[in-house]
């Protein structure tokens, strides 16, 4: 999964990016844990893992990973080059989900680049931009489809939702609120444009310190957001950069009694990792044996075989069935044994439905 981090200059958009990366910093013997100067990896925290790999005494832990993007560049006028404007947009569109991050706090210490604080209308400004930007790939998607239009009823059907996107867009509205026809070939069109307002959004709504404990219910910025994201079904969470800095400095222990401290029972890395696995629809299946214990991310409504294809192609290609027990069982019966006893560990063929915290073996011919 690809998070891209935006929002405009001094909301606490890279304070939050080098605080997340830092706090979920992967251990050095992970590859690739290094990837981009803008680009970081941070682990899902799965305490599941932790027991199962206790209990096969598996030689290596892997936890399902986020890639964290951060989009640089973004101000008023970014569609037409200003700043890093093109580079920008370029990032963004190879990002599942944005993580808009909005500035709910009032600093004086802390220009704002509209010298007022106003949530709203900085959403605003920025999906404005990424509108511009979804318009010029229109025109473009429109001039070729147009030119055989008329002769061609597949590029004339083509050519009248793009006509109806760009309507809706040229109205100020996101690409992800156009009621895309149930027709196949106009949903798979639709996709195809990936185009940048039809990407889900998760609101990161900075806060200051005192507004975490009651998740911001007492501020009226946060209110405005949280309104504004209903209107496009978005995710909302509040977090304190700032204190996701000071957090990214401890250990878990540590991280722990300061959390208790404040009065809250998750970090802000934590709370995003939840929202933008409800957001994506996304769940773990996780295996583990001797060799290593591992999480695994897939879409929530995944079969089996699908499911085994995300370990390798070979497992989908050559699927027989898989064994399967949940992980609430497991810890129920204490081992695999007393579960296998107990009739809790199932067989399941290719129509199964794999759940979130199924632990998975997979039986399949090569």
């Amino acid at each position: 999964m690809k998070l891209g981090i935006v929002g405009l200059p001094n909301v606490g958009k890279s304070t939050l990016f080098n605080s997340l990366t830092k706090a979920g910093a992967l251990a050095a013997n992970y590859p690739f844990a290094t990837i981009d100067p803008n680009v970081g990896v941070v682990t899902v925290p799965d305490k599941r893992l932790d027991v199962l790999t206790e209990m096969y005494h598996s030689k290596k832990k892997t936890p399902a990973t986020i890639e964290f993007v951060d989009i640089a560049g973004l101000v008023k006028g970014a569609s037409k080059g200003e700043g890093l404007g093109n580079q920008f947009l370029a990032n963004i569109r190879e990002v599942d989900a944005i993580v808009h991050v909005v500035r709910c706090f009032e600093d004086s210490n802390i220009v704002h680049v509209d010298g007022t604080i106003d949530p709203v209308r900085d959403i605003e400004t920025i999906n404005l931009e990424l509108i511009f930007s979804d318009l010029e790939i229109l025109e473009r998607r429109i001039a070729k489809v147009g030119r055989t239009a008329k002769m061609d009823k597949t590029a004339g059907k083509e050519a009248a939702q793009l006509a109806e996107i760009k309507a809706h867009l040229e109205a100020g509205k996101l690409a992800k609120t156009f009621p895309v026809p149930e027709d196949e070939e106009l949903a798979a069109w639709f996709a195809g444009y990936n185009l940048l307002t039809a990407k889900p959004t998760i609101y990161a709504a900075n806060v200051a310190e005192e507004d975490l404990a009651d998740d911001g219910a007492g501020n009226p910025h946060v209110a405005k957001v949280r309104e504004y994201a209903k209107t496009e079904n978005s995710e909302v969470f509040t977090i304190c950069a700032k204190i996701e800095e000071e957090i990214s400095e401890l250990d878990d222990e540590e991280k722990a009694m300061f959390l208790e401290d404040l009065g809250l029972k998750e970090s802000g890395l934590d709370k995003l990792i939840k929202a933008s696995y409800s957001l994506l629809g996304l769940i773990s299946f996780l295996t583990s044996g001797e060799d290593e214990t591992r999480a695994w991310t897939i879409k929530k409504g995944t079969k089996a075989p699908q499911a085994a294809g995300k370990i390798h192609t070979d497992f989908e290609r050559g699927f027989i069935r898989a064994e399967v027990v949940s992980y609430e069982d497991l810890m129920a019966h204490g081992t695999m044994a007393a579960t296998k006893e107990a009739g809790q560990v199932r067989l399941e063929g290719k129509d199964y439905v794999v759940k979130d915290g199924d632990i998975i073996l997979f039986r399949f011919n090569v």
